[in-house]
């Protein structure tokens, strides 16, 4: 998948944050006008067209208005993305050590329960 633009990264929060299955640009209009963001709805279909060509949604172009949804979760985006840096770095420990550093004592006790097979 890939990062987001500052846009594209909008316009996937509005799905990730719906409550229904699937929108359409005219919906994630106006999310983003509640959210002091005034753009037109060709820029919201242009930018939809692109997510959906980089694989973060899909659409029903059977309705009329096309109606969209996010591929993966929020969650699922974020672990890619921590994944393509792990991957890039010449040295994995170091990262891993710096990230593991950082955490809150909260955190570094969830990874542990995961760690050790817990949920």
């Amino acid at each position: 998948m890939g990062t987001l633009g500052e846009l594209e990264r909008a316009v996937m929060d509005a799905l990730w944050d719906s409550s229904v299955d699937s929108v359409t640009a005219y919906d994630v209009q106006d999310v983003l006008q509640g959210q002091g963001r005034s753009l037109a709805a060709t820029t919201l279909l242009t930018v939809l067209s692109r997510l959906e060509k980089k694989g973060f949604v899909d659409s029903d172009r059977s309705a009329r208005p096309h109606r969209y949804r996010a591929v993966a979760s929020r969650a699922d985006h974020t672990a890619e993305l921590m994944h393509e840096v792990l991957g890039e770095s010449g040295d994995r420990t170091a990262v891993l050590a710096r990230f593991v550093g950082g955490v809150s004592a909260e955190d570094a006790a969830v990874l542990r329960s995961l760690l050790t097979g817990g949920a």
